[in-house]
């Protein structure tokens, strides 16, 4: 790239830059993901047994381990995850099964045991009689009767009971319909084999799906062996069931919150005391003017433009989606009356495809950049690289078809066995069968390969190991190989132990990864076109990736404080995820700076649409993904809202707050050097970026957060199983708050609008190749370290 500068800079090199720093982070990584994996076999040892075979009282077999896999088989067929949860984990529409699960299994509890005692039912008896059986019930359901040398569970007659009532009220809601979103008859033995049923057990489906959610709500509510709260921690929270607010909870919170002050003062000192910002690469009134006639273009980068038009498709396709999920909250079975619309695009279907095309388009986003950037790192084309990306394209287009047909006819019982190869998986963002996310690792090694190739030359010339070069090729193999751990999850794996991998690639593929590439991506982008030095960047991001993944690997723990895992993990997770606010806040002093200097760019700064983004990255990184998720992090708070709408007020806020603008300003950027200057125009890019901002605002403080907050309240009045009932989002000020939430809706929804139309009106105005393959190219060696 050709910027004029004020003034030569000297070039030196030096081998062992930011030694200290260097081994920090390598240390920082080892501890890291040593209690990571160390907490995960903890999980693997202390997590609820699925029994053998679950008895009565005289021996008679009720259920086995069989049905509890198979049942669990079956919920992940039909998709159901993305309807409603299981031990808080899934979707927002729906109930959650095990709390819903938990109330009818502990009232069938309490009336077996008011007819043996007084011969009525426990709704007729007087408030002293109640609180007699309330007490009998919770102190009989709350023992542990797994013989673990038996590898076998017995229930007693009122426990039995009590999985009857459960067995036939799911038979109910799977064959009428529960009457908020829920097809009738969605469960179909003829969807699958009498035999060979992979793995799904003999048997009537229905039968095994209500013994799976039985057997969450036995583990949530019985002790665990040797303590004094219940394998989920006491979640959730159910008086009846004697289910309350561990001390753990309380205090970790509270803990966390100490911690984190502590730690904002240190980091907040060191980052001043040893001048960790980025420094500006030129002198005041002397801003390097960039000509974009000047920036060499190739074939592979020139090809990356239709990446971007399909990313800008992607995402509008998604936002469609996303307004449907929208308005089933308000009319669940149909849309403004037409119910085929519903018939075939039911809730969890719709909510599977709006997850999946956000992580498509957001991926692909940064895949395209990775391709474009891979030839001014290296210095020029690599013969035939303009033919890999073609064919990376069109297996990413293939990916993405196939997955989507493949999602929705293994939802719909289509696939018979084959729903986990080729149609959906069954886990929330982890939809994909098992065939799909093959093909899309293998997508992502081929991009791999790209960029390897384009970045080659360059990372041969940089003498340090640990330079920014090499950053950028670290940070771009870390995003194939942290998806790889989606295939350690098998529908026979139990749910506790699935949801520790499922983490890995929700938490650290999406939440860890993709935000260190982020910020390499950034520093790089930032040196590439002059406007800070290399030193001070490569300092800054190893400070950066050293608070990032210090705090996030092991902050990952708040995903597993009730879901089965072991106590430790409410101390881990509290911490180490308030620890994560940190990083995220320094990022809106780098935002400052950004924004000082487009300002000093003047008018003839090409790249104000991608610093528009950035900055409002920034800023959705400390609101959404920082202050919102810190909010719902603290265990004491999690208690009450885990899988509420606090959640994806969270979500939204960061996925697309933070990932999303990103990945817009990752495409903005490519576009702007590879489009003809004269056929670019700001003003779309600013229209949009404020309509994006000003919608994405409006959804989450207006609609999401307001939901959230009565919601929580109606957990701690009401128990957790109502604040999740269909009933809850019946209220009239929840129904009025979903609905003007079409309002901002739509202004975000224009500002997508805007996105494809500017990025189809460029793409008729792509600049022509000036370097042909293995001709150098005229661009900055970052190679090479500068004073």
């Amino acid at each position: 790239m050709e910027i004029e500068r004020g003034t030569p800079t000297k070039k030196v090199v030096k081998e062992n830059r930011n030694a200290l720093l260097k081994s920090i982070l390598i240390i920082t990584l080892l501890i890291s993901f040593t209690v990571l994996l160390g907490g995960g076999y903890w999980i693997f040892k202390e997590q609820a047994p699925r029994p053998v075979e679950v008895t009565n009282e005289k021996g008679d077999v009720l259920f086995t381990k069989e049905t509890i896999m198979g049942g669990q088989a079956v919920w992940q067929k039909y998709d159901l995850m993305d309807y409603g949860t299981v031990l808080g984990h899934g979707s927002y529409m729906g109930p959650d099964y095990t709390a819903e699960s938990l109330k009818i299994y502990t009232e069938g509890m309490q009336d077996y045991k008011a007819n043996e005692k007084y011969g009525k039912k426990f709704a007729a008896l007087t408030e002293d009689e109640k609180a007699v059986i309330k007490n009998n019930v919770i102190k009989e359901m709350r023992k542990n009767r797994y013989d673990s040398s038996k590898d076998k569970l017995q229930l007693t007659n009122a426990q039995e009971y009590g999985l009857k009532q459960v067995r036939v009220y799911y038979k109910g809601i799977f064959t009428k319909g529960d009457g908020w979103g829920l097809k009738a008859n969605l469960i179909k033995d003829s969807d699958m084999p009498k035999d060979n049923r992979a793995y799904v057990a003999k048997g009537d489906q229905i039968t095994q799906i209500s013994d799976f959610f039985f057997w969450t709500a036995w583990l949530s509510s019985t002790v665990r062996p040797g303590d004094k709260i219940t394998y989920t921690n006491n979640w959730p929270y159910y008086e009846d069931a004697g289910n309350h607010v561990s001390f753990s909870a309380v205090w970790w919170s509270g803990a966390s919150v100490t911690l984190f002050v502590l730690m904002v003062g240190i980091i907040l000192y060191v980052f001043y005391r040893y001048q960790f910002s980025m420094r500006e690469a030129y002198k005041e009134g002397n801003f390097p003017r960039i000509d974009l006639r000047k920036i060499p273009v190739t074939s592979s980068q020139i090809k990356t433009g239709k990446y971007f038009v399909i990313v800008s498709i992607l995402f509008f396709v998604q936002c469609m989606f996303g307004a449907l999920l929208a308005h089933y909250y308000i009319e669940p079975d149909s849309f403004f009356g037409m119910k085929w619309i519903h018939d075939i695009l039911p809730f969890n279907i719709t909510k599977g495809f709006h997850l999946q095309l956000a992580i498509f388009w957001i991926a692909t986003a940064w895949l395209g950049m990775g391709i474009y950037v891979a030839p001014l790192v290296g210095g020029f084309e690599p013969k035939k690289q303009g033919l890999l990306v073609d064919i990376l394209f069109w297996a990413l287009v293939i990916l993405v078809a196939g997955s989507m047909v493949g999602e929705w006819l293994g939802a719909n019982g289509y696939l018979g066995n084959n729903w986990f190869l080729l149609g959906n998986n069954g886990w929330e963002y982890l939809e994909l069968g098992r065939v799909w996310q093959v093909i899309l690792i293998v997508g992502m090694l081929i991009w791999l390969f790209i960029v390897y190739r384009g970045i080659k030359a360059g990372l041969k010339k940089e003498s340090d190991k640990g330079g920014l070069i090499h950053l950028l090729f670290y940070s771009a193999i870390a995003v194939p190989a942290f998806y790889i751990f989606a295939l350690f999850i098998n529908p026979d794996t139990s749910f506790t132990f699935a949801d520790y991998w499922r983490w890995w690639i929700i938490h650290l593929w999406v939440e860890a990864i993709f935000e260190v590439f982020a910020v390499v991506v950034i520093g790089f982008l930032l040196v590439q076109v002059g406007l800070v030095t290399k030193k001070s960047t490569v300092r800054q991001l190893y400070f950066q990736l050293i608070l990032l993944l210090g705090s996030g690997v092991i902050g990952i723990g708040h995903h597993y404080y009730y879901n089965g895992s072991a106590e430790v993990w409410l101390g881990l997770g509290a911490v180490f995820s308030a620890l994560e606010v940190i990083p995220l806040t320094l990022l809106i002093l780098e935002a400052y700076e950004q924004y000082k200097m487009m300002r000093e760019g003047g008018v003839n700064f090409p790249y104000k649409g991608t610093f528009w983004f950035l900055i409002s990255v920034a800023i959705w990184n400390l609101v959404g993904a920082g202050v919102l998720g810190f909010l719902i992090n603290l265990p004491a708070v999690s208690y009450f809202e885990h899988g509420q709408f606090l959640t994806p007020t969270h979500g939204h806020a960061s996925m697309m707050g933070v990932y999303g603008m990103f990945a817009i300003a990752l495409l903005l950027y490519s576009l702007r050097n590879i489009v003809k200057p004269e056929a670019w125009n700001d003003k779309w890019v600013k229209f949009s970026c404020i309509m994006l901002n000003a919608g994405l605002a409006g959804m989450v403080f207006l609609s999401l957060l307001p939901v959230g907050i009565i919601q929580i309240k109606d957990a701690f009045d009401h128990g957790y199983a109502h604040s999740r009932s269909a009933s809850f989002l019946q209220k009239d000020i929840v129904q009025t708050l979903l609905t003007w939430r079409a309002v901002p809706d739509s202004i975000f929804l224009i500002g997508v609008i805007a996105l494809v139309i500017f990025c189809i009106k460029v793409l008729f105005h792509l600049r022509k190749p000036t370097h042909k393959e293995n001709e150098m190219l005229p661009v900055k060696d970052l190679s090479i370290d500068e004073e």
